[in-house]
């Protein structure tokens, strides 16, 4: 009994990594599954789990690892049909009104406003999307917008936009699970209809924030209000974007998001300083559990910081992991261990199965298990206890920076495509500030402003915050800070996470042959290839791979796709610098490209399109992004195509040229058009309703 014990603690931080498995086997399927499927599916999670609870020992744990395969898949598709909503499936410009529910910035730096209770001119009320996202381009509503009011304009909107390439992230699964069924823009004013009405609690809060936001950058002018404010209420629409920018090229942007680290100093700070208060009073200290008191009201602080922070996906995380740890103190459990780690992966992949394709989970999960494995391993090496009590400090951030900034590195990389080559010494620099100004300055100013003292940890906080934007700007502008990094073919970064998991929770010698499968990625990577033509989605834009990098035929327009192929690329020029590149021959209303022994064409607007029947005589492909007549002397792709292929990748083979679509004509998932399966009315079926 004793054996089954160890090796089911040992075999339990496997839980969430099946579990996100057959999440994974779910988001990554060509097909939508059947309901036979589904059926299927969750039987066999029901049997996993009978077996896990009920088996003979031995056959449990194979119980188990059924049961949460399953799970993850069967859960998965549930949540993919619990959020199901209307997308709109065409171009629209006309009347739009609805409900602010939420008001951010764009990474262009307009405003944004994302509206309910939609009403569009002639769309059915079955078929208007419940949510869409409006971008303001044209002058700035006369009364600043706030949540509940009901607006009005004329706009743009269009379904979320299918990847810029093939196998690229798609966005329409990203809008799917936040509920936007459209996206768009106005350069028309913004009319206020009415006032805010009855406002349920989330509207109540996001007010709050709102005005306290606002509040935040009044009392600190410039980008240090507007840095303060974003770690405090989540609102980032106020920071300009080539801070942004900085913060990432020296690998501070996760000072940024609420995320662990805040959450932990925050809570950290709580739950120490007042164990250390209750202390100073023997006679409570004595007879009160201060260390459970104390790590009740950090939980109760940080359930507050969620709140006012938004509620964001990466601050539910954190709030689930200190969570763990907290309830672990009040229980008499080790307060951070692989076990918690599992427990809170779980939570947040039961409650969002999606969060496993974000790098947000992927990297917040790998940081926390490296440094959970790393003091674990600590607590068994004498030279570390050995240390001068005043280097601990000064070492336990050195190394919590260098495990971290490891275990992340290569998942940050293959998600976004940069690698900040002085990031440790910037972490080093700036997470100290953040510890002992930052966050302590934000508890301080929360906690005062009751009694109008929140002055003085304002003042701390701004003076931490311009330190770490001077960091952050002095770091990225040194010369070869900033590394660029190819987009790696799909099987690398599973091989890096099975690797690294092999080594990290299997405990014994073998966990060193997971060093294999991450040497394979590393030399997979290195291989990889990207395509040597790429063209828009709205069959507008077109890049080519040339020895000098990829030149494209824009200067400006599509601007989101070109930035992509850049950073996918590995290449960290801008558009205008790729515009410049030799590959590309110009002409009106038209470019010619070689590839081989073969010419591609792209034709553009009504100029382009006059000179089809030329352009067909010499060219093997055309793209164009307006609709052209049909020929069989050469291949055509216009913009009745594009709509139904998205974006295309273009390499030349063995038999001419091979053609790669970004989505397929019949959409196979519900994100890309498909009716979603019903998992409630598959449920109620069974049980008898």
């Amino acid at each position: 009994m004793t054996d089954f014990a160890e090796a089911r603690h040992a075999l339990f931080p496997w839980a969430p990594v099946v579990f996100g498995c057959g999440a994974l086997a779910y988001f990554l399927a060509d097909q939508e599954p059947s309901e036979q499927v589904l059926f299927a599916v969750w039987a066999l999670a029901g049997l996993g789990l009978l077996a896990g609870l009920c088996a003979p020992w031995v056959w449990r744990p194979l119980g188990w690892l059924l049961a949460f395969a399953a799970g993850g898949y069967a859960l998965a598709a549930f949540r993919t049909a619990d959020v199901a909503a209307p997308v709109l499936s065409f171009r629209y410009y006309g009347p739009i009104e609805g409900r602010v529910v939420a008001i951010d910035a764009s990474y262009a730096g307009a405003t944004r406003l994302t509206l309910d209770q939609v009403r569009l001119r002639g769309i059915a009320p079955e078929k208007r999307p419940e949510r869409v996202r409006l971008s303001l381009h044209g002058p700035p509503p006369e009364i600043a917008p706030t949540p509940g009011q009901i607006v009005m304009t004329t706009g743009h909107l269009s379904p979320p936009s299918s990847p810029t390439e093939p196998g690229g992230f798609d966005f329409r699964r990203h809008a799917w699970f936040k509920g936007l069924g459209a996206v768009g823009y106005t350069r028309v004013p913004v009319l206020l209809w009415s006032e805010p009405q009855a406002l349920t609690w989330r509207e109540r809060v996001y007010s709050l924030r709102l005005a306290l936001s606002q509040a935040i950058r009044d009392r600190i002018p410039g980008q240090p209000g507007a840095f303060a404010a974003a770690i405090i209420t989540g609102d980032r629409a106020a920071i300009d974007r080539a801070y942004v920018e900085d913060l990432r090229g020296s690998n501070l942007a996760h000072l940024l998001a609420i995320s662990g680290l805040h959450m932990g100093l925050l809570t950290g700070t709580v739950f120490l300083g007042l164990r250390s208060l209750f202390a100073l009073w023997p006679w409570l200290a004595l007879r009160v559990p201060v260390k459970k008191v104390a790590a009740v009201a950090a939980l109760v602080a940080a359930a507050v910081y969620l709140v006012i922070s938004g509620m964001s996906v990466a601050t539910e995380r954190a709030f689930i992991m200190v969570a763990m740890i907290l309830i672990g103190v009040c229980f008499d459990r080790r307060a951070l261990s692989l076990r918690s780690v599992a427990w809170a992966a779980l939570i947040v992949l039961a409650l969002r199965p999606e969060a496993v394709m974000g790098p947000g989970f992927q990297m917040s999960f790998a940081a926390t298990t490296a440094l959970v494995i790393t003091y674990a391993a600590l607590r068994d090496v004498k030279w570390w206890y050995a240390l001068p009590r005043w280097s601990k400090g000064p070492a336990s951030l050195l190394l919590s920076s260098f495990v971290a900034g490891a275990a992340t590195a290569p998942i940050a990389a293959a998600h976004f495509n940069i690698i900040a080559h002085y990031g440790l010494i910037a972490n080093l620099a700036s997470v100290p500030v953040m510890g002992t100004l930052v966050m302590p300055g934000a508890l301080v100013a929360l906690a005062g402003a009751p009694l109008g003292l929140e002055w003085i940890g304002l003042y701390a906080m701004e003076i931490g915050i311009r330190w770490i934007l001077w960091v952050a700007g002095t770091v990225s502008g040194l010369e070869g800070a900033v590394g660029h990094v190819v987009r790696p073919m799909p099987v690398v970064l599973p091989l890096v996470v099975a690797g690294a998991l092999i080594v990290a929770l299997t405990p014994f010698r073998a966990r060193w042959i997971g060093v294999a499968p991450c040497l394979v990625a590393l030399l997979l990577w290195t291989q990889t290839e990207r395509p040597v033509l790429l063209v828009s989605g709205s069959g507008g834009l077109l890049g080519v791979l040339t020895p000098e990098g990829r030149s494209l035929s824009k200067s400006r327009g599509d601007g989101f796709a070109a930035r992509s192929w850049l950073e996918n690329d590995g290449d960290g020029v801008a558009q205008d610098t790729a515009y410049a590149r030799e590959g590309i021959v110009h002409g009106k209303g038209r470019v010619d490209v070689t590839l081989g022994a073969y010419a591609v064409t792209q034709l553009r607007g009504k100029t382009g399109a006059a000179q089809f029947n030329e352009a067909c005589a010499a060219a093997d492909l055309i793209v164009g992004n307006v609709d052209l007549p049909r020929s069989t002397a050469c291949e055509v792709i216009d913009a009745r195509a594009f709509r139904r292929t998205g974006a295309l990748a273009v390499t030349v083979g063995e038999g001419g040229l091979e053609i790669t679509t970004a989505q397929e004509a019949d959409p196979a998932r519900p994100w890309q058009g498909a009716k979603p399966r019903s998992e409630p009315r598959l449920l109620a079926r069974l049980l008898g309703e």
